[in-house]
């Protein structure tokens, strides 16, 4: 779920689920949201089947042949714009108003319910391609983001980067193909646009109608080709299924439900779905409506993971507790939204559907991002949500913040995961994800309940990049760290030593050396990497200010040094009123 970009300005014509009910600034700062739009009007250049108070209802019926209920929808006033009888849903249009009543008295229909509170857009009918955007040069160099150390899938690259044999499928606004960093790793064969409900494989039919979807792409699996940015697992295929409308990025329920099926037929290992469904940010099943709703998404996953495919999903950045739901204000977001008395039962959808795996945001190093929702029992992991740098349509890059940013990465994370194993099921996944996570306490804040080991901020913990890919370090002789905890107290200097053997001759001119050190106001430290022969590289000298920890990876050129022999992290502290820990620490030759 989005945040605004950095140097790219978003249009909405709606408060669209991408951003919830609260989009958030480039550093996570409350954006002011848009105004609601008004109802589609037909152009004159759309199909003339369109017509004003056309509306979109999902009827669920037993899966398997349709062709009874289909012809009821006909003979009750409503056409059948598209069907799924493989999980038993059909896609209805009616002008109406009586339309889904008496439909919920035909025989075999089991559910009926609206999918919107405002017309179905003339463009359904007749689709305009999206812009293919003129393509800015990618700028040489790539240097490893913050996001990614602190993951650790720099690390992982070393042992597993993915493999194009795993397709990930990223439902969301569409993605720029064109772009130099997403071209090498886009799967045309396998993209589509599932707006309004079924699917439009023309080629470009996918592209990004808004910069969302392309900048969730790049964070799964940006090519490492030498430019821009590297995504987490950046040899995997990833194919655009966009299921955002174009004018206001909407996401309906008939087009999360295209989407999943298209995953499951399609051989999708994982896909990433960074929205929740409009109009309702909270489905309720007592009301008829969305309880269709509910019942028609959730077939459309069950059925995608039966074919072996996981589903990411943003958990939403309102900064509210889903485990004690109490009110809605956002919902209908396509007309005029209104405050309602809500209960646990009444479900974000898709990131609470069973099945899902429910993505919190970390902000600077292993905080809770302040916008992110929260909630014991439904965080499932946690992932860096703040400031994250990724690609944007036309060939440029740019900053968002969001739980939209931290789900691709565990989306990347499982990408990952089946490269090393492809045998692995939805299930097992899950497990893994779970055992993997690095455990987060809680922050001194009463909201945040549970354990270290799994609590309402972070779930299990956030997620590891390197466990993903088959342990807890990479090739013997090529990796080494120190996970002791070092002490930083006020105006004192600290050592972590790590012994390398085994590495023949110098060390590189790239040495990678990652750095997690736990302490408020890094302002007040400087940081150096002592080589065996007390040759000293200063990594960071007393920048950040009142920024706290530093999670980073720094490329030294250590190539007039000898590889083996006793290596230190010197860490002194020049300040008083703020102390804390080196984590870890660790050095890729």
């Amino acid at each position: 779920m989005l945040a605004a970009a950095l140097g790219a300005a978003l249009t909405f014509g709606a408060p669209a689920a991408l951003a919830g009910t609260a989009p958030v600034g480039p550093s996570g700062s409350p954006a002011s949201a848009p105004a609601a739009a008004p109802k589609a009007a037909a152009p004159a250049s759309q199909s003339a089947t369109w017509a004003a108070g056309t509306r979109a209802y999902l009827v669920i019926t037993a899966p398997g042949d349709s062709s009874a209920v289909r012809s009821a929808v006909t003979a009750n006033g409503g056409t059948v714009f598209s069907s799924y009888d493989a999980i038993g849903v059909i896609v209805a249009h009616s002008a109406s108003g009586t339309f889904a009543q008496t439909m919920r008295g035909v025989s075999g229909v089991q559910k009926v319910g609206a999918t919107r509170t405002s017309d179905v857009p003339a463009d359904a009918y007749n689709p305009a391609l999206p812009a293919n955007p003129a393509q800015s040069t990618t700028p040489a160099g790539e240097p490893v983001r913050a996001d990614m150390s602190q993951i650790k899938a720099d690390q992982a690259w070393a042992v597993n980067a993915g493999s194009a044999a795993v397709k990930v499928g990223i439902l969301d606004t569409g993605m720029d193909d064109q772009h130099q960093d997403l071209a090498p790793n886009f799967n045309a064969a396998d993209s589509v646009s599932c707006a309004y409900g079924k699917p439009d494989t023309r080629a470009g039919a996918w592209r990004d109608v808004d910069t969302h979807g392309t900048h969730v792409a790049g964070t799964i699996a940006a090519a490492k080709n030498g430019k821009g940015v590297v995504g987490v697992a950046p040899n995997v295929k990833i194919s655009a299924v966009r299921v955002a409308e174009p004018g206001n990025s909407f996401f309906f329920a008939e087009n999360t439900i295209c989407g999943f099926v298209w995953a499951g037929d399609h051989g999708f290992k994982v896909t990433n779905n960074s929205y929740y469904t409009d109009p309702w940010q909270f489905n309720c099943p007592d009301n008829e409506d969305q309880a269709a709703i509910i019942e028609g998404v959730t077939r459309a996953q069950a059925y995608a993971e039966s074919k072996g495919s996981l589903q990411v999903a943003a958990a939403g950045n309102e900064n509210y507790d889903l485990a004690h739901k109490t009110t809605d204000t956002a919902s209908p977001n396509d007309s005029t939204p209104v405050t309602r008395t809500i209960t646990n039962a009444c479900l974000d959808i898709p990131t609470e559907l069973p099945g899902v795996v429910t993505v919190a945001a970390n902000g600077t190093g292993t905080t809770k991002a302040s916008f992110s929702n929260f909630g014991q029992g439904v965080i499932d992991v946690a992932a860096p949500g703040q400031d994250v740098y990724s690609t944007l349509p036309g060939g440029k890059y740019g900053s968002k913040s969001g739980t939209s940013m931290a789900s691709p990465h565990v989306a990347g994370v499982v990408a990952l995961m089946v490269s090393a194993d492809p045998t692995l099921t939805p299930a097992q996944i899950r497990a893994r994800l779970a055992t993997q996570a690095n455990d987060i306490p809680c922050p001194s804040d009463s909201r945040c309940t549970g354990t270290t080991a799994n609590n309402a901020f972070f779930g299990e913990g956030q997620v590891d990049a390197l466990k993903a890919v088959g342990g807890s370090t990479p090739p013997a002789g090529k990796y080494f760290e120190n996970t002791a905890d070092f002490a930083i107290g006020d105006n004192t200097t600290v050592e972590s030593p790590i012994t390398v053997t085994g590495v023949t001759g110098n060390a590189p001119a790239t040495l990678k050396v990652g750095v997690n050190i736990a302490h408020t106001y890094i302002g007040d430290l400087k940081v150096d990497l002592v080589a065996p022969d007390g040759t000293v590289y200063t990594l960071h000298n007393r920048a950040g200010g009142s920024t706290d920890n530093i999670n980073q990876t720094y490329t030294v050129n250590a190539s007039s040094e000898v590889a083996n022999g006793t290596w230190k992290l010197r860490v002194n502290d020049n300040a008083g009123g703020d102390t804390g820990k080196i984590d870890s620490w660790n050095l890729t030759f």
